[in-house]
């Protein structure tokens, strides 16, 4: 069963930092999961919310600001930003990456830069999985690059999300944890599909999504499953 640490190893460094992947590589986290926006000079920026309000000593849109800019503010006082070519560098192959496109004006860049570390540094497909809500993102991958494999985020329509992933050829279904039983795993897992539930933290949950022979947990606490 795949452990997967969600946006790093959150419970234990702040989300979407360098920090963080580092401690779910020491975690021996078999996946990690993160999200990406665009800068407005076209870097993909790691981080979760379209502002950096939350997370950071600034505010304002992501992609209102160059990178220069973005590395200028602070998670926590004293991290920075990492792009996505920060982080495929650090995990350098050591596990796979889940890259959630949270709109579809990501997909182009994100697929170019799989592309350019497949085929210049010794990465292959498996080394990558791309997953949206959005589903128009998620088309524009595949027909960008089919052999990128994809991941169908749902939050409330499982049924619709396996039809689309069967319509789209792809690799896995990452539904909320909450709309899993036994027989809806395995409904999708004989139709060639994993199931990487998401977001399973505590130990009772991780025990019952377990016994559903899932093939993978996305958790903030990827030490626990």
């Amino acid at each position: 069963m795949l452990k997967i640490a969600h946006r790093g190893a959150k419970a234990y460094e702040p989300e979407n930092t360098l920090e963080t992947f580092q401690k779910a590589l020491d975690l021996n986290s078999d996946g990690i999961e993160l999200d990406v926006h665009l800068s407005a000079d076209g870097h993909i920026i790691v981080m979760h919310d379209d502002t950096i309000d939350k997370m950071t000593n600034g505010k304002g849109d992501i992609n209102s600001y160059t990178l220069a800019e973005l590395k200028s503010f602070r998670i926590a006082e004293k991290l920075q930003i990492p792009t996505l070519n920060e982080v495929f560098d650090l995990v350098d192959k050591k596990c796979f990456i889940n890259v959630e496109l949270k709109n579809a004006d990501t997909s182009k860049n994100v697929v170019s830069l799989i592309e350019e570390y497949i085929n210049k540094k010794g990465w292959n497909y498996e080394h990558f999985i791309i997953s949206s809500f959005d589903w128009n993102a998620l088309k524009e991958v595949q027909n960008l690059n089919p052999n990128i494999p994809i991941g169908v985020l749902t939050e409330e329509d499982l049924d619709g999300a396996l039809a689309f992933a069967e319509s789209i050829k792809a690799r896995a279904i990452h539904p909320d944890f909450q709309l899993l039983n036994a027989e809806n795993v395995r409904k999708m897992q004989e139709k060639g599909f994993w199931v990487l539930p998401w977001t399973v933290n505590t130990e009772e949950d991780i025990q019952k999504v377990k016994s559903y022979q899932v093939n993978g947990i996305i958790s903030d606490n990827p030490d626990k499953i």
